[in-house]
This record gives structure tokens, C-alpha cells and sequence, in this order.
């Protein structure tokens, strides 16, 4: 472990043992982030993976009605189905601070009048088409708790990072250079004493 390039002397000694005590409050903190944040991590991942079987079995649902439904119709009339309704889809983004992480929050919205109703070329198709909108809420959420572990998920490698420079590197340096000081303190006051001891000997010592 290498000593930090600073003189021995009781100033450096008082502020290094002040940056210490900086250090390890900082370790603590930092620590306790990283645990919090872990532990919103794997719960999101939880959370994703769960929501993420039930949409795609939601959608494969869907899809296979739908292609039942439309069989008996051409391209041509499916898509101006499609295209006749004229859906008005609103997705509104705000930031959220969470532990020191700004993460997205968004929300979804059908806007204007509902006109999967107005034409359809059969209830079987339209009942997909009402199907697929209720999803698209799922969609959403899914989309925006990926968004969120994967920010979390760098959140969480710096801290760490932060974490093992502090456990591994800055303190024990710190440590060790404090160590090193108060020794060569110790080393200055007993030379000093033994030069006093010394004087005061050649001091009181009869003349020849």
C-alpha cells in the first residue's frame, strides 16, 4: 500500500485523520445506497419479468384471435378497418428523483372521441382492436420499468465502483499514512527527549 506524498507533521496528522473520518462516513453512506438500490433492483426485475410473461401471452392471445378473425376479409379491407379509426394515443413523460436517480415516469392515455366502434368489419375484429388498446397500458409500464432497471442498473455499478475505491484503496491509504506519521512523531519526540536528557547530562557533569 502506497503512503500519500504528504510531510509528517501534526497539521498533516489532524487532517488526515479528519479526511478519515470523511472517508468512512462517506463508505457508510455510500454502502447503504448501494444496498437500497439493490434491493429496488431485483425487485423491478422481478416485477419486469413477471409483466413481461403476461403481456407476451396477452399478445399471442390476441394475435391468434386476430388471425382467425380477419381470414375470411382481404388486405384491402382489413386495413382500411384499421386506418378508419383514426386512434388519438397520448404518452405523457415526467422524471422522478429516486435515491439520488432520476428515473422516467409515463403515463398513457386514449384522447378524443372512441371510434373503434364506428366500423368494423366483424365483432370478432373489433373485439381485438379493444383488446390491443387495453394492452397498450401494459406495453407502457413494461417499456418504462426497463427504462428503469437498466438506469438503476448504472446507478448501481458506480456506486459500487465508489464503494470499493473507498474500502479498498483511499482508506486503508489514509490508514497507513497515519500510521506511518504518528511514527516518525514518535520516532522526532524520542530523539528530542534524548537530546535533552543529553544537554542536562553534559549540563551537570563536573568540569575536567
Amino acid at each position: 500500500m502506497s503512503l500519500l506524498p504528504v510531510s509528517p507533521t501534526r497539521m498533516e496528522l489532524s487532517r488526515l485523520k479528519k479526511q478519515l473520518q470523511l472517508s468512512e462516513r462517506g463508505h457508510k453512506l455510500l454502502k447503504d445506497k448501494q444496498d437500497e438500490l439493490m434491493r429496488q433492483f431485483i425487485a423491478i426485475i422481478k416485477e419486469t419479468a413477471s409483466l413481461r410473461l403476461n403481456v407476451e401471452k396477452q399478445y399471442r392471445n390476441i394475435n391468434h384471435q386476430a388471425t382467425l378473425a380477419k381470414s375470411a376479409f382481404s388486405q384491402t379491407e382489413i386495413l382500411a378497418s384499421c386506418l378508419i379509426t383514426e386512434p388519438m394515443i397520448e404518452v405523457d413523460i415526467q422524471s422522478k428523483n429516486q435515491m439520488g436517480v432520476i428515473v422516467p415516469i409515463m403515463s398513457f392515455k386514449n384522447s378524443g372521441p372512441d371510434r373503434t366502434k364506428s366500423f368494423s368489419l366483424s365483432p370478432a375484429l373489433n373485439e381485438t382492436k379493444q383488446k390491443m388498446s387495453k394492452l397498450f397500458q401494459d406495453f407502457l409500464r413494461l417499456a418504462q420499468l426497463e427504462k428503469h432497471y437498466v438506469i438503476l442498473s448504472a446507478e448501481l455499478e458506480k456506486t459500487r465502483r465508489r464503494v470499493n475505491a473507498l474500502e479498498y484503496m483511499t482508506i486503508p491509504q489514509l490508514k497507513e499514512t497515519i500510521r506511518f506519521i504518528k511514527m516518525r512523531l514518535e520516532d522526532n519526540e524520542r530523539d528530542r527527549v534524548t537530546r535533552l536528557i543529553k544537554m542536562q547530562d553534559y549540563e551537570i557533569s563536573p568540569e575536567i
